[in-house]
């Protein structure tokens, strides 16, 4: 049995309510004392949901998949940073066995990256070579999954030769047949998208979710705020587009375009944001970013000019409740973290959580 954990101070629920204190007992959150509670643990502070990250890949590295051990290490890595729900974006590894693991992040999977052979990074996706198969492969990674499927929309074509650049992988009919078969499943589709030219086709198709989105134009941006898609805005991983560029010496025109649009990532979150787009919160933690660095994500945000409560909104309740998961209320299980200052004023504290809970037991933290 863990002990009760007390939390006093200002306990966030959402926007708009806040309590003085809550308990965890048996794992559970309650707002009354308990009655008896020999063993009790004290943590004073602000708390807050525990921290989600809906870009992660646990189970990836950055040659393909890793081993069980290699993946628990990445998953732990997440939830002492106080990311307690993870929606992971594609994983070449089977990490259902996370679900039975009381000690690790909650999990959403959305199956592996669905991509074309030589369209995405080597070892990560599906590839399937003819795009009509498109609708039935969603089909079994929404079965596969927990109720997302990860679409690979757009990625650079090298069969150009020197005009090499960004191209969309599917036909707009296959994308529109793949949506509804997804949302037939009980299953919502995310896609990457880097390029402008994929838009058009994942928005008539019905998609849930865009990810990074950096191609987004004014007009783009106005029919993502219309639709009420969300974004996951990635800058870390925007922060090495020109790097990618540096390397793509064989391919000017992408790198160009690449470099282009690391240039006007911060306006173009805030862009984004001033639209009345929900920018999310994801690291793309696996591959070439470490796990655990949910922080270092949301001060990214916070310098694109996202106003600090908001991000830190996005980052936990308002899409704890956008994914179906329950926050901080009677009864649910105690997933919270504790920091020494109010982060919605200063979002820079969470890179120092006093304590991690999870499941009602203290798991991180000072």
């Amino acid at each position: 049995m863990s002990p009760v954990i007390h939390v006093r101070g200002t306990v966030v629920l959402d926007d708009d309510r806040e309590v003085g204190e809550l308990w965890a007992v048996d794992g559970r959150v309650t707002f009354e004392r308990p009655r008896t509670a020999d063993d009790v643990v004290v943590v004073d502070g602000w708390a807050v949901p525990g921290l989600v990250d809906v870009h992660c890949h646990i189970g990836l590295g950055a040659d393909g998949p890793v081993d069980r051990d290699t993946a628990r290490a990445q998953a732990v890595a997440d939830r002492d940073a106080g990311t307690l729900l993870v929606r992971d974006a594609g994983s070449p590894a089977d990490t259902s066995w996370v679900h039975d693991r009381d000690d690790l992040p909650r999990l959403i999977r959305s199956g592996r990256h669905l991509a074309r052979p030589k369209r995405y990074l080597r070892h990560y996706g599906r590839e399937l070579a003819d795009p009509a198969d498109l609708p039935a492969a969603v089909a079994e990674e929404a079965e596969r999954g927990d109720g997302w499927v990860k679409i690979v929309a757009d990625w650079i074509d090298r069969d150009l030769g020197p005009d090499g650049d960004l191209r969309p992988l599917w036909p707009d009919d296959v994308l529109v047949e793949a949506v509804a078969v997804a949302h037939h499943h009980g299953a919502r589709v995310t896609a990457h998208t880097f390029a402008a030219e994929a838009v058009p086709g994942l928005l008539a198709a019905g998609v849930d979710c865009l990810e990074h989105g950096t191609g987004l134009t004014p007009e783009g941006i106005e029919e993502v705020a219309r639709r009420g898609i969300p974004v996951t805005a990635t800058l870390l991983q925007v922060g090495q587009f020109d790097a990618i560029a540096d390397a793509a010496h064989r391919y000017p025109v992408y790198a160009d375009r690449m470099r282009r649009m690391h240039a006007r990532r911060y306006q173009h979150v805030r862009d984004l944001h001033d639209a009345g787009v929900r920018v999310l919160v994801g690291t793309d933690a696996g591959g070439t970013i470490e796990h655990g660095r949910i922080a270092a994500e949301v001060a990214e945000l916070v310098r694109a000019g996202i106003p600090d409560a908001d991000v830190v909104a996005a980052a936990s309740w308002r899409t704890r409740d956008w994914l179906g998961a329950p926050g901080l209320a009677e009864g649910a299980s105690a997933d919270l973290v504790v920091y020494g200052a109010d982060p919605r004023v200063d979002a820079r504290v969470l890179a120092d959580p006093l304590a991690v809970v999870l499941r009602g037991a203290v798991v991180g933290g000072r």
